[in-house]
């Protein structure tokens, strides 16, 4: 762990924590901020009473640093080398320029990240940040009506330690500038008129519609409850008995399948008021949801798990709810279980197709013609990636997890420098009956 464009690392709590907040919410990558490590020695510190720490950080972020921040920081107490240190990962913000509240939209108030530094930003830099800066958000677009009641995300607060109070519509940045109800409050809210479809086809295309289901006219947060809930039902088990153990297989990774569902309507792009759809056929699921990349992004940095908030009001709701996890978490969780090949994009739209693990039998018998193919391929020492490349593969963690390991773990592979698992020159080869 060494500083570099998205890595800040301190000693301690210091009173330039603003500053590498700043830029990295200015910075097209955002980055990570760890506390209680050695920036030159990568030595873990510890924080003495992380907790207090912890809120003090949160507090500072949100006071003294504008335009709003919420959404787009998460502050996590984590243990490294058994001593306690805090995580404070920032995302690339939507609103810049990003600044110091008592310097202002000055080169004293404007930061940037580049390289391992926080730099001053010039006034160049900041004038064509301003003029370009994305006004169509939910944030800033006045709901059209503006007689909204919020019974519904009272009740799911309610279920938390963070009660709504008469505040909670500023709070929650659910006001435009002129106090009037924006259109995170209109989605938020009992009453409205979006509209989430779950519809399900009988084969492999949209011939044969079977069922329609609409979840929606209510707050965002129910319907996605209900949309979850819906899928969760679709999402069959296989069961299979062996001489000791019940061994079951779902149709599609519930972990997987969740973070999908959930990306797919909190950065669901509403300006246009198109909503995200779930499409479920014989072999698959469709999740279509509108907005392509974020501006200035690529596939490559989308895949890392960079996250640019499309609507950080809506990601700020739903992670006091406990609905999401960390920033950025979301596309490297599915991808822990599914290939990048799901994703599909257009300037407009982002599809995600999961493809449904029909039963046992199927699965079982196109892992063994796998594990033989990779047998007879390193009967010659080979690279993980010159083993991947010879079965057509191409996600790693699914690689490691059905084929490579579970050879090693039969003692039908094995490691040529075994004393250094991880070595850049680390091949594999097969062992014949016997041990050779």
């Amino acid at each position: 762990m060494k500083e570099s464009n998205r890595i800040e690392l301190k000693r301690e709590l210091t009173d330039s924590l603003e500053k590498e907040v700043v830029a990295f919410l200015n910075y097209r990558d955002g980055g990570i901020i760890y506390l209680g490590i050695e920036d030159k020695t990568q030595k873990t510190i510890g924080i003495n009473n992380a907790d207090a720490v912890q809120l003090k950080i949160k507090d500072r972020i949100k006071n003294n640093i504008h335009p709003s921040t919420m959404g787009l920081f998460d502050v996590i107490v984590e243990i490294r080398d058994g001593k306690e240190i805090i995580k404070v990962a920032v995302a690339s913000g939507s609103e810049k320029p990003y600044y110091l509240s008592k310097m202002g939209m000055s080169v004293k108030g404007c930061y940037l990240r580049i390289g391992s530094a926080s730099e001053p930003m010039t006034a160049r830099m900041i004038e064509d940040l301003f003029a370009s800066r994305i006004r169509n958000s939910i944030g800033t677009i006045k709901s059209r009506n503006q007689a909204l009641s919020f019974e519904q995300l009272k009740i799911y607060y309610s279920e938390t330690p963070l009660k709504l109070n008469d505040q909670f519509a500023h709070n929650l940045e659910l006001l435009t500038e002129n106090g009037e109800f924006n259109y995170a409050a209109y989605l938020l809210s009992d009453v409205n008129g979006l509209s989430i479809k779950v519809a399900k086809y009988a084969g492999t295309d949209r011939v044969d519609l079977i069922e329609n289901d609409e979840y929606g006219y209510c707050s965002l947060v129910k319907a996605t409850k209900a949309v979850l809930e819906k899928l969760k039902v679709e999402n069959k088990t296989f069961a299979r008995i062996t001489d000791n153990k019940r061994e079951e297989r779902k149709l599609l990774n519930p972990v997987a399948l969740r973070e999908a569902v959930i990306n797919a309507i909190i950065h669901n792009n509403y300006s246009n008021e198109v909503p995200p759809k779930f499409e479920l056929f014989s072999d698959r699921l469709e999740i279509t949801s509108a907005g392509g990349l974020p501006s200035g992004f690529d596939e490559e940095e989308f895949f890392m798990g960079y996250s640019v908030p499309q609507n950080k009001e809506l990601m700020r709701v739903f992670r006091d709810l406990d609905m999401v996890e960390q920033l950025g978490s979301g596309v490297p969780r599915i991808l822990a279980y599914y290939p990048r090949s799901i994703y599909h994009f257009t300037p407009n739209f982002i599809r995600v197709v999961l493809t449904f693990t029909e039963d046992f039998d199927q699965a079982t018998d196109q892992a063994t013609d796998q594990a033989s193919k990779l047998l007879l391929f390193c009967e010659t020492p080979r690279s993980v990636k010159e083993i991947m490349e010879h079965l057509g593969l191409s996600h790693r963690p699914h690689f490691r997890n059905t084929l490579l390991f579970p050879l090693m773990a039969s003692r039908k592979l094995a490691q040529t420098i075994p004393e250094k698992p991880s070595s850049p020159n680390q091949r594999y080869i097969a062992v014949k009956p016997g041990g050779e």
